[in-house]
């Protein structure tokens, strides 16, 4: 396992919650709070963010193992990895400069031993159970639980922003 000198944060829900919504309005208020967050986000998706045509995609697609991508802005890194048997997200969470970060924020990898909020809707048909194991520390719902963890409102991203804030302390 990689060595990774960041809080990981797990979010997870089912399909359909509203995982990538609530975190395009928690992100922007962690760093109101001066937090700065990584993301690593699952997809069961073939996703690919080079574009056919562009030099980077057909270097790429000619064989290179890695590409690595610059502008003045930003640059991004692509590794191929067909024979990966499945990813490993201590391995990408260390690929992340650790003295940019002060927490890797997770969207999905369910199954994943880190520290989670669940989130919860009560428009879903699933069972809410189903969501919960022991490294869950927080259940973010928009109806009452009966919960064993703090229960806060998915629809107050200010104050799930404030507990993450607040859960950080220790190790910020």
């Amino acid at each position: 396992m990689a060595q990774v000198d960041l809080p990981l944060l797990g979010i997870t829900a089912w399909s359909g919650t509203g995982k990538t919504t609530l975190l395009k309005q928690l992100i922007p208020q962690l760093r109101k709070r001066e937090i700065r967050v990584g993301m690593i986000k699952h997809t069961h998706h073939d996703m690919d963010v080079d574009k056919p045509g562009k030099d980077s995609y057909e270097l790429r697609k000619a064989g290179a193992d890695q590409t690595l991508v610059a502008s003045q802005q930003r640059w991004a890194l692509m590794t191929e990895t067909p024979e990966l048997p499945e990813l490993d997200l201590y391995y990408l969470a260390s690929r992340f400069d650790a003295s940019k970060l002060d927490l890797i924020l997770v969207e999905g990898f369910k199954g994943e031993t880190i520290p989670k909020i669940a989130l919860y809707r009560h428009i879903n048909e699933r069972d809410f159970n189903d969501l919960l194991d022991e490294h869950v520390i927080a259940v973010a719902s928009d109806c009452d639980l009966r919960v064993d963890f703090p229960l806060l409102d998915i629809n107050a991203p200010e104050a799930i922003a404030e507990f993450i804030a607040d859960w950080l302390k220790p190790t910020k």
